[in-house]
């Protein structure tokens, strides 16, 4: 049985040493969004308002708002608020302000993978 000293206070049942990897130093793959935008260029339906108040709204550039102010305005299944090549390097235009649905967007998340997938980019 492991001394006292050689428990790893973070993750009980671990012991501390060089050999055992804790649950948050396992290897996990890398997901950068500014070299992906996948998930802001995958569907003219995904950067949709939600739950958004009218003062979130109002930060929103209106040539960015949709016609119907569902959402944000797209080319195509492309974002307008995006810039870059999707899977070189991107940035959002309004990020500070973007909506609700793409802060959800995790990276890795399924909604990331799924839009990734259809980009034909590696998983991380």
């Amino acid at each position: 049985m492991p001394r006292q000293a050689d428990r790893n206070p973070l993750a009980p049942g671990l012991v501390a040493g060089r050999d055992v990897l804790s649950a948050w130093e396992s290897p996990q793959p890398a997901f950068d969004c500014q070299s992906c935008g996948a998930c802001c260029a995958y569907s003219a339906d995904w950067p949709r308002f939600s739950t958004e108040e009218d003062a979130e709204l109002d930060r929103i550039p209106e040539a960015l708002i949709a016609a119907n102010q569902s959402g944000m305005r797209c080319e195509g299944n492309r974002c307008s608020a995006l810039r870059g090549e999707v899977g070189k390097g991107t940035a959002c235009a309004i990020y500070d302000v973007r909506p609700h649905v793409c802060r959800a967007c995790m990276p890795g998340g399924d909604d990331c993978l799924m839009a990734r997938t259809v980009f034909g980019l590696a998983a991380g």
